[in-house]
């Protein structure tokens, strides 16, 4: 029998790699300029056509490479970033396997261009599918110029699966972002077909932040800043009345690069307990300075995954910190967070002994009261119910209507099924009741039944907007002043992309330059007052929509039109707008859920009724 084992060649090899590290055009676009950084760049421009799939271009004013280096540089596990295993061990650099590029050419036509600043002429190397097609000198600018084309073009596998340009590009964006926010002393440029998306000046931290997601985030964050032997923590968090459904403002950096890491933001959000509005995430920038020695990136290819030599000690420390940033600035109460009264926070390592228990000396036998000519007063209760009798106490028992639930002859002692209130004569009639603004009861032969008046309108708006997306556009309330607001590039996408939807539920929009939206009409059936507060919390809704593959296009459309739309718990109901809603909910045709697959209502029977009382 003849062997079966066989040595792969480096072109599948290449391709088999290129499933970890080269997933979307994104992965292109991080991997390059994580390269740009590394080579000393002080400006790096991305040039995207078709959402990288036609062309990724990223050209960077770095130290650049010989014709020895740029040919070596495709070659598998070849990097200039380590030499030996112990300098896994402190890695400084973004990239260190020596993958990337050698995945990228594997599923892709590759060109560079590159020259280092002492020599007249520069290298020109063409690549496709892992062969090296045309090497020659050429004139470029010192630096190196990388252009990637027709990116999966011998996998059509991996092209098919590729989402719509939009998305595919919105994946470019968050790369880019993560890649600009580490480093803000480099000017950062970002186009797609022609259209100039980003253009970042150097500045500071603050000033990229506000660059990249609009002039307003400079007023909505707090300073956060630590320094101890472990790490050294500094960034901003968000203000709590700012936070957001959607994930995607959440950024994490370790010596400037940026980390996945579970468990630090449980800490975040630990530090905001009470402060967030329900199902919301508050948007944090947080740069950790650690010892490269106490840090392993080398787990994930990505290198988005680290491990602290002490992750306990460093979640107190970032709990900690963003805990006393809230409460420094006034976002939490706080008695005094002034810097002349900062204290340094203490660090257990190890098997450190706790610090003493701090003992108070008292008297134990001291009786405030010994001694002194105290003397309960005396009080006396003198009511005559002849001589005084309480007046209108009747009223406390009467039932009264609202303006609300009166009738259209406008007579205030009918209900809307024309009942006398005060007769008692509801026998047979159907009577809501609103708690505390949120839950809608009324009886039923089995019970009581209690309805969640937010979902049960997301349920009802949910199905009508299905419907008007097949029907046709439906009206709009024309705004007599017209909203503008700025949007930033990755919202931007969104609402191009859903912008014809977004006319036939009612919107009126127009999109200019510069991330300008200006609205001129919603939804005439919307609840929401405020146009720009329904833009804003369809676009959050939208993003939290796409986490789950399960929820197609229109339908995602519609969920979030329904969330921005619907009625907001602390809403009061008059008993006709109660019934109304009570109809059209058991008209839809799952009444029991709402779109998101949260229970609508709930019934307590009359035998668990009788439990209680027992």
């Amino acid at each position: 029998m003849s062997d079966i084992i066989k040595l792969l060649p480096d072109s599948v090899a290449n391709q088999i790699a290129a499933g970890e590290v080269i997933q979307r055009p994104a992965s292109v676009v991080k991997e390059l300029t994580e390269n740009a950084v590394d080579a000393g760049a002080t400006e790096i421009s991305v040039v995207i056509r078709d959402a990288g799939r036609t062309l990724v271009q990223v050209i960077d004013n770095g130290c650049g490479m010989s014709e020895t280096d740029a040919r070596l540089a495709f070659e598998r596990h070849a990097t200039s970033k380590i030499s030996s295993a112990d300098d896994l061990y402190i890695i400084t650099t973004k990239g260190f396997r020596g993958e990337a590029l050698a995945s990228i050419v594997a599923v892709s036509m590759t060109e560079l261009r590159t020259r280092r600043e002492e020599e007249e002429a520069g290298t020109l190397i063409e690549i496709n599918n892992s062969r090296v097609t045309r090497q020659e000198p050429c004139s470029c600018a010192a630096g190196s110029v990388f252009s990637v084309r027709n990116l999966f073009y011998n996998v059509p596998a991996r092209r098919k699966f590729l989402k719509s340009d939009t998305t595919e590009f919105r994946h470019i964006i968050t790369e880019f972002q993560r890649v600009a926010l580490a480093h803000p002393e480099i000017r950062f440029n970002l186009t797609h077909n022609d259209q100039e998306v980003y253009r970042l000046p150097a500045g500071n931290h603050r000033q990229r932040i506000a660059g990249l997601f609009g002039k307003h985030y400079n007023q909505n964050l707090v300073s956060v800043e630590t320094d101890t032997s472990i790490v050294t923590v500094k960034g901003y968090a968000g203000k709590p009345e700012n936070a957001r459904r959607s994930a995607g403002e959440q950024f994490f950096f370790v010596n400037n690069r940026f980390i996945r890491h579970p468990y630090l933001h449980r800490a975040v959000l630990e530090a905001y307990h009470g402060l967030l509005p329900p199902e919301t995430l508050p948007a944090y920038f947080i740069y950790l300075t650690a010892d490269p020695a106490t840090i392993d990136v080398n787990i994930h290819p990505t290198k988005t995954e680290v491990k602290f030599e002490d992750e306990r000690s460093v979640w107190q420390i970032m709990l900690a910190s963003v805990r006393e940033a809230l409460g420094r600035f006034n976002v939490v109460p706080s008695l005094d967070f002034g810097p002349e009264s900062a204290v340094e926070i203490p660090v257990i390592i190890g098997n450190t002994a706790p610090p003493p228990v701090p003992q108070i000396e008292f008297e134990h036998t001291f009786n405030p009261f010994e001694g002194t000519e105290y003397q309960r007063p005396e009080t006396k209760w003198q009511w005559d119910a002849e001589r005084n009798p309480p007046r209108d106490w009747e009223s406390l028992f009467t039932i009264t209507t609202r303006s609300g639930d009166r009738n259209e002859s406008g007579s205030g002692d009918r209900i809307s099924g024309g009942q006398s209130a005060d007769a008692g004569e509801v026998t047979g009639q159907r009577r809501f009741f609103q708690v505390k603004n949120r839950y809608i009861m009324c009886h039923v032969i089995s019970g009581i039944m209690m309805i969640d008046q937010k979902r049960a309108h997301e349920r009802v708006l949910y199905e009508k907007y299905l419907a008007s997306l097949d029907d046709g556009p439906k009206p709009a309330q024309i705004s007599l002043f017209p909203v503008e607001v700025e949007l930033n590039p990755a919202d931007m996408v969104i609402i191009e992309e859903i912008a014809g939807q977004l006319r036939m539920l009612g919107f009126e929009i127009t999109t200019g330059r510069e991330g300008i939206v200006t609205i001129t009409g919603h939804p005439s059936a919307s609840r929401n007052a405020s146009p720009l507060a329904m833009l804003e919390t369809i676009i959050a809704e939208y993003k939290h929509s796409m986490e789950d593959p399960a929820i197609g296009e229109r339908e995602r459309i519609a969920l979030s039109m329904a969330r921005a739309s619907a009625i907001q718990y602390g809403t009061p109901l008059t008993d006709t707008e109660m019934e109304e809603l009570f109809d059209m909910l058991f008209a839809c045709s799952l009444p029991n859920y709402s779109p998101s697959g949260k229970i609508v209502m709930s019934i307590i029977t009359l035998e668990e009724l009788d439990r209680r009382f027992s």
